[in-house]
């Protein structure tokens, strides 16, 4: 319609008429997509309008001068911007680690299902924030909204965005990231369970009784040394991963902890995977102040104490197993509603409410900085309002916080 507006068009419909951007002759003979987009939401915001021409004007142009049609490049759609995103080997994906890429993997197909011929310049942040909203709608009317699934996808297409820009400025990303940067999503409400001793010692025996003596080796480990559960039976990856394995089946290789990694003093050395491309910490725990664990040691023969050091059998367990396996625990325990994440949560709420240091936990659980120790798996509030009410109560006469009358 004219030169702000390159491309526009009116149309008229049902419910009258209607604005359009229209790919020229050439560009569609050239086999330029999309071929038409539907800018009427523009129509009293003629900034926006001519912006939004004038990005796919010069997509349209950048097509017809041969620079966007290789098959790999982005060609303006969310199903490009994600393929690219997945399949780039200098992408943030690719530097993901592979439990991590798995959960990323399926809220790119979700996403590329979802949006993936929708253009991103034709999309706003309100467009994102309707998606958000449908996203963490519940199942069936009336059932619990899937607040983390929907926060998952937003991060998932805010990290493909953020890889828009950094290959090659794409159209229509740094917007587009900007404002998903600016949007406020409600978020999943954090965890607040935490195991007690008594109730690890009870998993312990349940799993005993079903069979999987070293899995309650495995739960005084998390629980005592507050490490992770892959960090204790070890994880499944890719033949492709760089890391050495000499256990492989299923096409896949293990790596996790071994019996060579405790020394005759009982000391367990271990590099948490979490932090092994990052840090680099290593964790040291000495098992022998740890009453749990020795008490599963104790029921291991020497013999035995070769290879992996948690084994169903002649292999380390897969992760669906023991997911599995914790679930008919936890309900022989009685622990229903508690995952097996909240056990390293519950042993660092032990530690704090035993009056421990807050940087000799964080260290022993191998974290960069303390905060996320007290802010994520310190769940114990009443123990803090406890240590804070008996500081003040402690304090001399005349300072604040004492009243003197």
């Amino acid at each position: 319609m004219g030169q702000e507006t390159p491309g526009l068009k009116k149309r008229q419909r049902k419910g009258g008429e209607a604005l359009y951007w229209c790919a020229s002759p050439e560009a569609v003979k050239a086999g330029f997509e999309p071929k038409t987009v539907n800018l009427s939401r523009h129509r009293d915001a003629p900034l926006l309008l001519a912006a939004a021409c004038k990005r796919l004007d010069a997509e349209q142009r950048g097509w017809l001068s041969g620079k966007l049609r290789t098959r790999d490049d982005y060609d303006g759609t969310f199903a490009s911007l994600l393929r690219r995103y997945e399949t780039h080997p200098q992408s943030t994906f690719a530097k993901l680690k592979a439990n991590s890429r798995a959960a990323y993997l399926s809220y790119v197909r979700m996403l590329t299902e979802a949006i993936g011929k929708r253009r991103v310049t034709a999309v706003s942040g309100l467009d994102i924030k309707a998606w958000h909203d449908k996203w963490k709608a519940p199942d069936q009317p009336g059932g619990r909204e899937k607040i983390a699934a929907a926060s998952f996808a937003a991060n998932v297409l805010k990290a493909a965005l953020a890889f828009g820009v950094i290959d090659g400025n794409r159209p229509g990303c740094k917007d587009l990231h900007d404002a998903l940067s600016l949007a406020r999503f409600p978020k999943p409400r954090p965890r607040n369970v935490a195991p007690t001793a008594e109730q690890i010692a009870a998993a312990r025996a349940a799993a005993r009784g079903m069979g999987h003596p070293r899995l309650a080796l495995a739960y005084a480990l998390q629980f005592e040394t507050t490490l992770r559960l892959w960090d204790v039976v070890g994880q499944w990856l890719p033949m492709d991963e760089p890391y050495l394995s000499t256990i492989t089946a299923r096409g896949r290789k293990w790596i996790g902890p071994a019996w060579s990694d405790i020394d005759s003093e009982l000391i367990l050395r271990h590099r948490p995977t979490k932090t092994a491309d990052t840090t680099e910490v290593v964790v040291s725990f000495d098992l022998k102040e740890c009453p749990m664990v020795m008490q599963e040691l104790a029921l291991i023969p020497p013999e035995a104490r070769t290879g992996p050091l948690i084994l169903n059998g002649d292999l380390p367990y897969w992760s669906f197993q023991t997911r599995i396996i914790w679930r008919a625990v936890a309900k022989k325990a009685g622990m229903t509603g508690i995952w097996n994440r909240d056990i390293r949560a519950g042993g660092i709420t032990q530690a704090r409410r035993s009056g421990a240091n807050l940087d000799d936990v964080s260290k022993a659980a191998g974290h960069s900085g303390k905060t996320i120790t007290a802010r994520v798996y310190d769940r114990d509030t009443l123990e803090h309002h406890r240590r804070v009410r008996r500081a003040i109560a402690g304090t001399s006469p005349g300072t604040p916080g004492n009243d003197t009358e």
